[in-house]
C-alpha cells in the first residue's frame, strides 16, 4: 500500500497552471516518474515556482562545485535534519553522479565517518555549520574555506545549498512527503544472481 504523498491536498494536475504542468511532465519524461515533492508543492503554484527556480539555480550550475559535490551537501544536511525524502531522493542522484553506490548512505548516517578528501570534509563541516549554527559563522570559518581552495562563490554555494535544503527538509517533514519507491534502487549495483 502506497502512503499518501502529503498530508496536504494534492491538486489535479490538469487544473494546474500550464507552466507547472510542463515542469512536471519534463521531470517525468527525464526520470520515468514524478517525484512526490513536485506533487506535494504543486498546490501552491507561486511557492512551487519560487522553490524550483532557487533549487535549479543552486543545483544545476556547471561552474564551481561539481554536481556530485552539491548532492553530497544535500545528503549530509538532510541526514542531519532527519529528512527521509531528501536523503533518499538526493542519495539516489548522488549515487548516479558520484558513481559510488555507498557514498550517499554513509554521508546520510554520519558524514564524519565517511572516507573523504580533506577538501570534502571541510565542505561538509561548513555546510553543517550553516545548517545547525549559522549565527556562529565567523571570518575565520570563511578564511579556513579559502585555505582549502574554495572560491568565494563556492563558499556561497555551500552555504546556500545547506540553507536551502534546511528549508526543503523542514517542508518535506512538515508535509510528511514520502520518497518515491523508484529512488531506492536508482544508482545501486544489482547483486549477482
Amino acid at each position: 500500500m502506497n502512503p499518501p504523498i502529503s498530508r496536504f491536498a494534492i491538486p489535479n494536475l490538469r487544473a494546474l497552471p500550464t507552466d507547472i504542468q510542463e515542469m512536471i511532465r519534463a521531470v517525468q519524461e527525464k526520470s520515468g516518474f514524478v517525484p512526490n515533492v513536485f506533487l506535494a508543492l504543486a498546490h501552491r503554484p507561486a511557492e512551487f515556482r519560487a522553490f524550483f527556480a532557487y533549487h535549479d539555480a543552486l543545483m544545476d550550475k556547471d561552474e564551481g562545485l561539481s554536481k556530485a559535490e552539491r548532492e553530497m551537501i544535500v545528503v549530509a544536511v538532510s541526514g542531519l535534519n532527519r529528512c527521509q525524502y531528501c536523503v533518499v531522493a538526493h542519495g539516489a542522484i548522488l549515487r548516479v553522479r558520484a558513481k559510488d553506490p555507498l557514498l550517499a548512505d554513509r554521508l546520510a548516517v554520519n558524514w564524519r565517518k565517511t572516507p573523504l578528501s580533506d577538501r570534502h570534509y571541510a565542505m561538509l563541516d561548513y555546510a553543517e555549520l550553516v545548517a545547525t549554527e549559522a549565527e556562529s559563522i565567523s571570518q575565520d570559518d570563511y578564511e579556513d574555506m579559502i585555505d582549502f581552495g574554495f572560491t568565494p562563490d563556492e563558499i556561497w554555494d555551500i552555504g546556500s545549498i545547506a540553507a536551502f535544503f534546511g528549508l526543503s527538509n523542514r517542508i518535506a517533514n512538515m508535509a510528511d512527503v514520502p520518497p518515491n519507491e523508484e529512488f531506492f534502487m536508482l544508482g545501486r549495483v544489482p547483486r549477482p544472481s
